[in-house]
């Protein structure tokens, strides 16, 4: 009957490693308060944060976490990055962040709760999702 193939899925947990990783390149800056700007497509979800003039002091995304393919964009995997970022942000000291949301993927929420779980205060939440007033031109009609 021939051989047994041996299949190993991958992609289906967050890897170790990447998030030691993660966590070991954390900013020795010091700040109080900030802003979490959330990203979340339909293939992935990231989340930086930034302080009040908009510098980028730490981030993390989905892919970076080991998470591939259609594991990227679920709550679970946006939910672990919420939870990266929200440990080295209580590693620089932040007390409170103000939220900045961007998207129509499935992590919006879900990142939004695991950052805040690491007991960091959220004062305000603001959506921000690019909505098109016309949008792209249709296509021709059909000839048949």
């Amino acid at each position: 009957m021939g051989k047994k193939r041996i299949v190993k899925k991958k992609g289906s947990t967050m890897s170790k490693g990447l998030k030691a990783r993660a966590l070991a390149k954390t900013s020795k800056r010091k700040m109080a308060e900030g802003v979490l700007n959330i990203q979340s497509t339909y293939n992935n979800t990231k989340v930086n944060l930034s302080d009040n003039d908009g510098n980028v002091v730490t981030w993390s995304s989905s892919g970076a976490l080991g998470f591939s393919g259609a594991k990227k964009s679920t709550p679970f995997a946006a939910a672990k990055v919420g939870e990266v970022v929200g440990e080295k942000a209580k590693m620089m000291g932040v007390k409170e962040v103000r939220a900045v949301i961007k998207g129509v993927g499935q992590g919006r929420e879900s990142a939004l709760r695991a950052f805040v779980a690491v007991g960091i205060n959220l004062t305000s939440i603001k959506d921000e999702t690019p909505v098109p007033h016309n949008g792209p031109r249709p296509p021709k009609a059909r000839r048949v």
